[in-house]
């Protein structure tokens, strides 16, 4: 059973940066696209980056197309997401988890999610 581990999240002035990371435990992880939600006190959780499995294609979401870049390191097993000109309204704990098929953007179509991590964006 793949185990993803997200880390790198905290609290940041607006405007600022962090990097998170997310690291599988199965070295088959290279074999699959992978992809960034996250989820907001009271809001749904949505659909923010991802990355195909050889890191070729990349797809945002349009809240943070420009801001925010997705990559991955297959020799280390880690998908990174690099977010600056961090806002506010990027407050929520980020998941990463392992596309199984079907559409980039749809939480359904992903599984072994990680347990997340906090992201604080202060005004």
């Amino acid at each position: 059973q793949v185990q993803l581990v997200e880390s790198g999240g905290g609290l940041v002035q607006a405007g600022g940066s962090l990097r998170l990371s997310c690291a599988a435990s199965e070295r088959t992880f290279m074999l699959y696209a992978m992809g960034w939600f996250r989820q907001a006190p009271g809001k749904e959780r949505e659909f923010v980056a991802a990355i195909a499995w050889r890191g070729g294609s990349t797809y945002y979401a349009d809240s943070v197309k420009g801001r925010f870049t997705i990559s991955r390191d297959n020799a280390k097993n880690t998908v990174y997401l690099q977010m600056v000109s961090l806002k506010p309204e990027d407050t929520a704990v980020y998941y990463c988890a392992r596309r199984r098929s079907g559409s980039y953007y749809s939480l359904d179509d992903y599984e072994h999610w990680g347990q997340g991590t906090q992201v604080t964006v202060s005004s």
